[in-house]
């Protein structure tokens, strides 16, 4: 089957599943002066994303799996009536993602960060920390420790973790053939899963505004021993570099990367960013350092300046009151000026060549802001079709016997709503008010039941191809949008089961040490397991050639 017949048919398939999905809303269309859809707050608020995802990930196209997403989300809104349906998927979908405070700032920032990597990259800053790294990094294992470890550095935020570790690290991770999937992942699974277990980061705030009535910073520090997904994430990152494997689709990339030189395998729909362009040879490593440095610094100025620091707020309120959105476009701008005003002080660049940057770093930046648009549109399905309610309404009604089974639950159900919304803080949003309902007369059980909302989100997050996160770690890593998702889902499904087991533990001890202890022996036992089937399989592959 050619590939131009596979792929009208997998368009075919997609239509089948609208049309379907648009049959219960034709037939129970609400008025359209209600206020709510008929199909509000139902099973059916689940359709438009598992219809964008499914359809992503068999057609490995991901613009027009987002739209027929979106547009799914709009007929059953909508029903039969058209005006309703175009007015619902523009002026609530797209226009109002397009139009949110919190979202444009962080359109700024990626369009800045991609700036600052053209300007980097012209500069010569990315090629000589290449060479000078490679001098100080001698094989692929280091290079992949030398990325987790700045990715566990730059803890303050998961945007900003993945475009800096993306374009400082590629050119590391280049020379020695790892490849954009496996770069991608390590850029990934340092973001939320750092961020969540960070007491100085955006998300201790979002977590902390969401615990009403408490102190939410110390609840958030309590949680993290009891945050299962997001340390055996680590400790997983650690262990596969370390045991030098690779499983399922990652093993298939990896292999391509190392026998071929083939860094993508997947070259179909990538953005401009790897391009070839100029670069001045005379560049240092400063060129990298400092504007990475000015930027760290910027941000975190940023970030205590919208709390209110400055007018007297103390540190730890400010943090945890910053608009993070804010805070990172207002702190790249100014790093950004400070950047062009260090690069033609030191005569690396003209002005002119750093403005011809600024279209530059946009143009790299349209296919993750055109992906990030579609994914926030489809949120605004989800939410105006009561995905959030439905949820809730779920979880109120587990007995009251299941209590030592609530974390594990809770889990489970935080899992599937941010992989459906694709997005960690909109979970938090939703699981954690239940959460602390549920554990009024338990206080005991009151830490791990949050944690477990917390680690469910991330996870959710982390696995979820329309999650944002997901989608910059691409940008970053300069990856095959689909091909970061299909190479980093059974990494991330192994450490999902993994930490469901470790939270029955918790319910039954109301301990996180022993859940720990069982993950961490699991993990290891797994990963053995599959080390030495990988082996075998590689045995079997090479008899054959």
């Amino acid at each position: 089957m050619t590939h131009s017949i596979r792929t009208r048919l997998n368009y075919i398939f997609g239509l089948a599943i609208l049309i379907i999905a648009s049959i219960p809303a034709l037939c129970f269309a609400a008025e359209e002066t209600a206020k709510k859809p008929a199909l509000y707050a139902t099973g059916f608020s689940v359709l438009p994303p598992l219809i964008a995802i499914v359809l992503a990930l068999i057609t490995k196209e991901v613009y027009s799996s987002l739209f027929i997403g979106v547009f799914a989300g709009a007929v059953l809104y909508a029903g039969a009536n058209f005006s309703g349906i175009m007015n619902h998927l523009l002026q609530d979908g797209i226009i109002a993602s397009l139009s949110s405070a919190g979202n444009v700032g962080i359109l700024i920032f990626l369009v800045i960060l991609g700036m600052f990597v053209a300007m980097m990259n012209l500069s010569g800053g990315s090629a000589a920390f290449g060479e000078w790294a490679s001098t100080k990094v001698k094989s692929r294992k280091h290079a992949q420790f030398t990325t987790i470890l700045l990715g566990i550095l730059i803890f303050v935020d998961d945007y900003f973790n993945c475009l800096t570790v993306g374009s400082v690290m590629k050119p590391l991770s280049d020379k020695f053939n790892i490849s954009r999937a496996k770069l991608a992942y390590l850029i990934d699974a340092t973001a939320a899963p750092v961020c969540i277990i960070a007491p100085i980061s955006s998300w201790a705030a979002a977590v902390s505004g969401f615990v009403q009535g408490q102190n939410g910073l110390t609840i958030f520090i309590r949680a993290i021993p009891y945050n299962f997904y997001a340390l055996f994430t680590i400790v997983m990152m650690f262990a596969i570099v370390a045991m030098n494997f690779d499983y399922s689709k990652m093993a298939i990339y990896e292999k391509n990367a190392i026998e071929n030189g083939d860094l993508l395998t997947v070259h179909e729909n990538l953005s401009s960013q790897d391009e070839e362009i100029s670069q001045n040879h005379n560049g240092h490593v400063a060129d990298l350092i400092v504007p990475v440095i000015v930027l760290i610094i910027c941000c975190l100025m940023g970030m205590i300046y919208t709390g209110g620091f400055f007018s007297g707020t103390s540190f730890v309120d400010a943090f945890a009151g910053c608009d993070a959105a804010a805070s990172l476009s207002l702190g790249s701008l100014v790093a950004l000026i400070i950047t062009i005003v260090y690069y033609c002080a030191r005569r690396v660049l003209t002005f002119r060549e750093c403005m011809g940057c600024v279209p530059e770093g946009f143009k790299q930046m349209v296919s993750p802001i055109l992906v990030l648009t579609l994914a926030w549109s489809l949120k605004c399905m989800t939410d105006s079709l009561g995905l959030a309610p439905f949820v809730a309404g779920m979880v109120e009604k587990m007995p009251a016997s299941w209590m030592a089974l609530i974390p594990a639950v809770l889990f489970v159900i935080s899992c599937a709503l941010g992989f459906a919304s694709g997005t960690s803080w909109g979970t938090f949003g939703i699981l954690i008010p239940i959460a602390l309902a549920i554990t009024a007369s338990r206080p005991d059980m009151m830490i791990p039941v949050i944690s477990a909302c917390m680690a469910g989100g991330v996870c959710g997050d982390h696995c979820s191809p329309i999650s944002d996160t997901t989608i910059m770690a691409s940008a970053g890593a300069g990856c095959n949008h689909i091909s970061h998702v299909e190479t980093q889902l059974p990494y991330a499904l192994t450490v999902l089961v993994i930490s469901t087991i470790s939270y029955v533990v918790v319910g039954f001890t109301k301990s996180a040490i022993p859940g720990l202890i069982v993950g961490v022996v699991l993990l290891f036992l797994f990963l053995n397991m599959m080390k030495k089937r990988q082996a075998r399989m590689n045995m079997v592959a090479n008899a054959e050639a």
